[in-house]
């Protein structure tokens, strides 16, 4: 693979990275707390020409900049403050061997911080992704599963001349801003879809240009083919979802045998038996509970024999179910263990492939510490809304569901839970939302100047046209390019012009957070100012985001045996 590389590079002594906290009296890695840098705003992003999604909604953080100096998580606009725990769960995947450094001493997390760093691959994906661990706001992090052949057994499943691979299993990780909940999307390798430009960095240091698809193309080509390396994969998911993405893992069929072994295995439930010893899994395994490792965990996961239809969408669910039960035995029994805790750090930075932005043992620890908040019951795990591909008399592919699929991106791009989070209404919000309550104003007393600020090209003058003709909104101008352009979209209005701004907003699919009100009432001539952001996708398309999708999900805190 292009661009990778192993190993410590920037000369710090892996044993210094690790102090005593006179808080807790733990030995934790120590990530640098350098001051806080300004640091450049990152561009608004559009979507490429021919973009399935729409435009993003910008995040708080950096795309990928020049490498930092030490090995810690670049700066970002603001901080978040670190909380003091003493909860064995704040140290992750680490924990275990923190324990074990408290009797080995120095020499001791010399050897295993060396050795940890030495494992890890990683990739040069250019100003793809976040140059940050974890940044403020949302993470999205993409998990490809890469069905290179390579390795002992490997072979009999098929395709032995793939060198390379391609993104056979992929997941999108997306984590709530406030780690009180996370969402999992499965993407099927069948999706059909337009694979956009990107660029691949040479082992040589110099940058190869690879052209996009210029039709639908299955979703596994974004990986491996042309060149591709995993940064063009990440455009492609945020070319289909609109979502700005963070970081990539990357893992292949031993990384499935190595990890299911060292966490002690996978309890995984059948209905009923499994045989398919002809065909390309050979998996055996019998109807009720079985805990399943290496060779077995990934015929499991390969498997299609025996399920419902038998094609790729039936096996994404398995799969799902597969990670749900390895997330529920690495909290209740895995980070108890030292030993056990050791050996999963081992083979994790054995088995897998990253980003430069997590490429390090601490870096990994922060992104573990966020993920190590979420419970359980707060991860949703679903399969990206498809249906069969039209253009096919008899359909293998799929495509984009026309719409759920864009409900599901618009409630990832604004954050919105799949789960019943319980979350502390502040006053603030209640004081916002209070302002789409009361009477409404017909349509036709409305008076409103458009501009845009940061919408697709014309939204002013679609909107304007649209609110005129199709709902009555005849005292409306668009009024251009706004001076500047905003986050999302606003409007801004009097107090005396509320109830025009209520009808407005429901109208436009305004949320809550959009009402701009002045303090200032305004005269009977005087129009609002609705100002376009890079939320608005389409005049008469919602700019809230809806509040669910209809697709199937689970939980991982869910089992496979319900008894």
């Amino acid at each position: 693979m292009d661009a990778q590389s192993r190993g410590q590079t920037d000369g710090t002594d892996p044993a210094d990275q690790w102090v005593l906290n006179p808080e807790t009296g733990e030995y934790e890695l120590r990530l640098n707390d350098s001051a806080e840098q300004p640091r450049t705003p990152r561009p608004r992003s559009a979507p490429h020409p021919g973009s399935t999604a729409p435009a993003r909604v910008p995040g708080q953080r950096g795309r990928r900049a020049a490498p930092a100096a030490e090995d810690t998580p670049g700066p970002g606009s603001r901080k978040r403050k670190q909380k003091r725990s003493r909860k064995k769960k704040a140290l992750m995947w680490t924990g275990g061997a923190l324990g074990l450094v408290l009797v080995g001493g120095s020499a001791f997390a010399y050897y295993w911080y060396d050795r940890l760093y030495g494992n890890i691959n990683t990739v040069d994906i250019g100003d793809v992704g976040s140059d940050e661990a974890v940044a403020d706001g949302p993470v999205n992090l993409l998990v490809i599963g890469n069905d290179v052949r390579t390795g002992e057994g490997n072979e009999a499943y098929g395709n032995r001349t793939n060198v390379t691979g391609h993104a056979d299993t992929t997941l999108l990780f997306h984590m709530s801003e406030d780690r009180t909940n996370a969402t999992v999307v499965s993407i099927p390798r069948d999706l059909m879809i337009k694979i956009p430009d990107c660029e691949s960095k040479q082992s040589d240091g110099s940058t190869k240009k690879i052209p996009g698809s210029t039709v639908p193309t299955k979703f596994n080509e974004s990986y491996g083919v042309n060149g591709r390396d995993p940064g063009c994969t990440m455009l492609t998911v945020e070319e289909i979802t609109g979502l700005e993405l963070d970081h990539f893992m990357m893992f292949d069929f031993n990384a499935v045998k190595t990890l299911s072994t060292a966490v002690g295995g996978v309890k995984v439930c059948l209905e009923e038996p499994i045989k398919d010893l002809d065909g390309g899994s050979g998996l055996d395994l019998p109807e009720g509970e079985s805990t399943i490792q290496g060779e077995d965990a990934l015929s499991f996961l390969r498997n299609r024999h025996g399920l419902k239809n038998e094609s790729d969408l039936d096996r994404i669910e398995m799969q799902q179910k597969f990670v749900a039960s390895m997330l529920r035995q690495l909290k209740e029994d895995t980070l108890d263990s030292p030993s056990k805790m050791l050996d999963v750090a081992d083979a994790a930075t054995k088995s897998l492939t990253v980003d430069k932005g997590i490429g390090s043992p601490s870096k990994l620890l922060t992104l573990a510490r966020e993920l190590g908040k979420i419970d359980l019951k707060n991860i949703t795990l679903m399969t990206l809304p498809v249906v069969d591909n039209p253009d096919e008399p008899t359909p293998v592919t799929v495509v984009l569901h026309p719409v759920e699929a864009p409900k599901l991106f618009s409630m990832l791009q604004n954050d919105v839970s799949l789960t019943e989070v319980k979350k502390k209404e502040k006053d603030a919000k209640d004081k916002q939302a209070e302002l789409l309550e009361g009477t409404r104003a017909e349509a036709s007393e409305i008076r409103v100047d458009v501009l845009n600020g940061g919408g697709p090209g014309g939204a002013a003058q679609d909107t304007l046209v649209w609110l005129q003709t199709s709902e009555g909104v005849a005292r409306s101008t668009n009024k251009g390019n706004a001076p500047a352009d905003v986050d999302k979209t606003r409007l801004e209005y009097a107090p005396n012009q509320a109830d025009q701004a209520r009808k407005l907003a429901d109208l436009m699919g305004l949320p809550a957070s959009a009402m701009k009100p002045g303090t200032t009432d305004a005269d009977a001539t005087t129009p609002m100012t609705l100002t376009l952001g890079p939320d608005f996708t389409k005049a008469g398309v919602s700019i809230a985001p809806p509040k669910k999708v209809d697709v199937k999900q689970s939980r991982a805190d869910e089992k496979m045996c319900k008894k």
